[in-house]
């Protein structure tokens, strides 16, 4: 175990699908490519994204709500924890499978996160992350009121409610992350970035949040004192002035180079920015370690350099 290395790897939700049934299918190709991994003689730790599950989870229970007062609607914290029960409960059985397929010893294990945020985080105060159905306006402040939720309305779609993306401080199941990864199995672990926690009264309280998936990922890499951060995406390799005459591809850059490009906007603020920023974030905690933005399906020659965008300290 000494000479193994340690990856984290973190999956987009979007990689996974928008139903169960279809997610079934898209992990059969991802457990193959996480075994893959782990053959190149690394424990892996496996992070993954949540947003069209979760949007499903809640969308379900809001539409039963409105015709079955009986029926509940689910609090973010819990729609974000089923979430992560049924995507790990797939994630861990495929790579288990792929395991016995190969003959190999190993198994998938999943561990339902707690991500620890600040109470006193900005964010809180500017929540704008949308979330759940679209509602009228007169729904959406009948449930304002009754569930002390923010509502907006969402570009002329409808209401919706919105909620805080704060900062990740720590991930609460660490050790015991560990001690699976120290015992053989392939860890999966931070779905959709952790349910979000604050601490009161030296308690643990959940709070209706949505944490960056990259971010949580980085976080979890550090605590883990991970060789490599890979984040898996929909493009090979990162590009500076993308979609433009002058497109290129980033093979090995710095963290310098990093906030370079940042200064001059090269980086989308929906898309590719929260994963170098997650990038920096990771090497400024672990200096000597790299990390690696590429696809799905090259993750295996990303992690031994044959493409992808290498990030180091510098």
């Amino acid at each position: 175990m000494e000479n193994r290395k340690k990856v984290v790897v973190a999956l987009g939700g979007n990689a996974l699908g928008n139903t169960p049934k279809e997610q079934l299918e898209l992990i059969k190709k991802v457990s193959s490519i996480i075994v893959d991994l782990v053959q190149e003689n690394v424990d892996v730790i496996v992070s993954h994204g949540n947003g069209p599950q979760v949007g499903m989870i809640q969308n379900a229970f809001d539409e039963s709500s409105k015709q079955n007062e009986k029926i509940p609607s689910m609090p973010l914290p819990e729609a974000g924890a089923m979430s992560q029960g049924y995507i790990g409960y797939q994630l861990a059985q495929g790579i288990t499978n792929v395991f016995k397929q190969r003959k190999l010893d190993g198994a998938g294990a999943t561990i339902l996160t707690q991500t620890l945020v600040d109470k006193n985080d900005e964010a809180f105060k500017n929540p704008t992350k949308p979330v759940g159905s679209f509602m009228t306006e007169e729904e959406a402040k009948a449930k304002a009121k009754a569930d002390s939720i923010t509502v907006t309305e969402d570009a002329g779609r409808g209401w919706r409610q919105v909620v805080a993306s704060p900062q990740p401080k720590a991930i609460v199941e660490i050790d015991a992350i560990k001690n699976l990864v120290n015992n053989g199995y392939t860890v999966i672990a931070g779905g959709g970035g952790g349910v979000p926690v604050i601490e009161e009264n030296d308690q643990y309280v959940g709070v209706p949040a949505v944490i960056d998936k990259d971010r949580s990922s980085a976080k979890i890499a550090a605590e883990f004192e991970a060789d490599t951060f890979i984040i898996l995406t929909a493009v090979e390799k990162v590009f500076i002035n993308y979609n433009k005459e002058n497109e290129q591809a980033l093979n090995d850059i710095t963290i310098q180079d990093c906030h370079k490009y940042i200064e001059e906007g090269q980086f989308a603020a929906g898309s590719m920015l929260p994963k170098v920023e997650a990038c920096i974030e990771y090497l400024n905690q672990v200096p000597e370690g790299r990390a690696i933005i590429t696809s799905l399906e090259k993750a295996k020659e990303g992690l031994t350099g044959q493409t992808g965008t290498t990030i180091r300290k510098s």
